[in-house]
């Protein structure tokens, strides 16, 4: 799958007084058939994108439907396939922020009431990088609800990762066949000396909690006593043990150069570069989970020599092709975003109105070199990947097959497997259940 992304990122600053609409700051409810137009010109049939959360979910059951409806119907009618994003870093103001213990009960409903809507969508990413979400939100104090504590972090990581599980619950009940490419920001941290080594380690295993928990990876005892300490109860850890739909998961891996670190003694970070790479450490995250990979965000700005982002390209395609010879499951790429995006260079911290050329295209909409090597890319590669890969084939299908009566059939077996599967977890845990435990 070669795919790109609409950025529809949405947090809250100054206290919630400023929301950082990168749709409306990228002129995508302006130029949003033109946007579409772009991504057929490239090749691409998958894209990355989401209904703005904030303007579409009003109140409890209380939904604006009307721009996902134009939007949607334009991406069925041009056979582009969705990753639907429904939770990209803000939530709407009647919600407040992560730290709502609502939020992931709340979010389930709105989940299914999208998946009942547009039951022809199968693939989902319910929460977008749900670290990184915590981490700005509660941790370092840049969105949201602009804490920085471990436990306001602790909170916004539970219920956004609850919420996360409870929303894949809620769209399988509606589509059995759903599969979620769980975006996650992918991160290292390198100690600068011996004595860094200890903060390092930490944030080393700090950086797994969101997947851990959403995956149900029992995390190890320093961080289950950092979780307790920090207001996570047995029950809600349990909770993510027993509830996990991993099975219906691929793990999308999103790598930037910026997401390596290097750790001082007193435990502060700064950037450190690339060091090992998008194919090192996406080794280490499926060495711990042992699912299908995509690579699903990347880019780099267009420097003054103007071929920066290409090289950059060739160097995470180079990854890719490496990850795929290692023998894992590799299943698609991704440059994100379509067009250039609008402040990212603060992190969405500040409200300058900076360009950042990280786009296939520039918001006039013409192509940037990138975009161009990117096309070519595609036209080279597209047949490859699949037929070199040891994943085969994934059964996902266009929007213009969705009413076949082969998908039925396939949801319906979908179906029958989560029935048979939620029985057998049921037996584990009660061994005098009758039969097949329903």
């Amino acid at each position: 799958m070669f795919a790109t992304g609409i950025e529809n990122s949405y947090p809250t600053i100054q206290g919630g007084r400023v929301r950082m609409d990168e749709m409306e700051k990228c002129r995508h409810y302006e130029f949003w058939k033109k946007d579409f137009d772009l991504v057929r010109e490239l090749g691409i049939e998958y894209l990355r994108y989401g209904p703005p959360l904030h303007r579409t979910w009003l109140g409890p059951d209380r939904y604006d439907w009307s721009f996902a409806d134009e939007t949607y119907a334009e991406l069925r009618r041009r056979d582009i396939v969705p990753i639907t994003d429904l939770c990209h870093f803000g939530v709407p103001d009647w919600i407040g922020n992560f730290q709502n213990p609502d939020f992931p009960g709340q979010f389930a409903r709105y989940a299914r009431a999208f998946a009942l809507r547009y039951p022809w969508v199968q693939l989902y990413t319910p929460v977008n990088e749900m670290y990184i979400c915590a981490l700005f939100s509660a941790k370092y104090g840049w969105w949201n609800e602009q804490m920085t504590t471990d436990t306001a972090f602790v909170t916004a990581l539970k219920h956004i990762v609850r919420a996360n599980v409870l929303a894949m619950q809620a769209i399988l009940e509606v589509r059995a066949d759903a599969i979620f490419i769980q975006s996650e920001s992918t991160e290292y941290f390198h100690a600068e000396n011996p004595s860094a080594i200890r903060p390092a380690e930490i944030m080393n295993e700090v950086r797994f909690l969101s997947l851990d928990l959403n995956y149900g990876h029992r995390v190890g005892s320093e961080m289950y006593e950092y979780l307790m300490d920090h207001g996570m109860t047995r029950g809600e850890y349990h909770f993510f043990l027993n509830e996990t739909r991993k099975h219906h998961c691929i793990m999308g891996n999103d790598y930037y150069v910026t997401n390596e670190h290097l750790v001082h003694p007193d435990g502060r970070t700064e950037w450190a570069g690339e060091v090992y790479g998008y194919s090192v450490i996406t080794n280490q995250y499926y060495a711990r989970y042992g699912l299908p990979v995509m690579h699903t965000e990347t880019n780099l700005g267009q420097g003054p020599n103007g071929d920066e982002a290409v090289k950059w390209l060739r160097k995470e395609w180079a990854n890719v092709l490496r990850v795929r010879n290692d023998g894992l499951p590799i299943v698609g790429f991704t440059w994100y975003s379509l067009t250039d995006q609008v402040d990212w260079d603060t992190a969405l911290r500040e409200n300058n109105g900076r360009v950042n050329p990280l786009g296939l295209y520039d918001l006039d909409r013409n192509i940037r070199p990138v975009g161009q090597a990117y096309r070519d890319l595609i036209a080279q590669w597209r047949d490859v990947l699949p037929t070199q890969s040891v994943v085969l084939a994934l059964p996902i299908f266009p929007p213009s097959q969705q009413q076949e009566p082969v998908l039925r059939r396939v949801e319906s077996g979908a179906r029958e497997r989560e029935r048979r599967s939620r029985a057998a977890s049921a037996k584990l845990i009660d061994p005098n259940l009758e039969g097949d435990g329903t």
